[in-house]
């Protein structure tokens, strides 16, 4: 069993943005429904402001695996 510190190293730079995305994703997808139900006649901003915060979730979904596996495989030697 060998630690990778290249893989370790990019495991920590993942996670930091990880941690930016886990942090702006619920304020994106907040601000979207709140202006969801306070826009009339300019709706389609608010729409795109959720389509922006669904990417942005769906982001931090994918890249919180993809973390871990580096994680991982920095580790245990893969």
């Amino acid at each position: 069993m060998s630690v990778n510190s290249d893989k370790l190293g990019k495991g920590f730079k993942q996670l930091l943005v990880l941690i930016l995305l886990l942090i702006a994703s619920p304020i994106t997808l907040n601000i979207a429904f709140k202006a969801l139900n306070k826009m009339d006649e300019t709706i389609w901003i608010a729409y795109l402001i959720l389509a922006i915060a669904i990417l942005l979730t769906i982001t931090t979904i994918i890249l919180a695996f993809k973390t871990f596996k580096t994680f991982l495989d920095g580790l245990f030697g893969k």
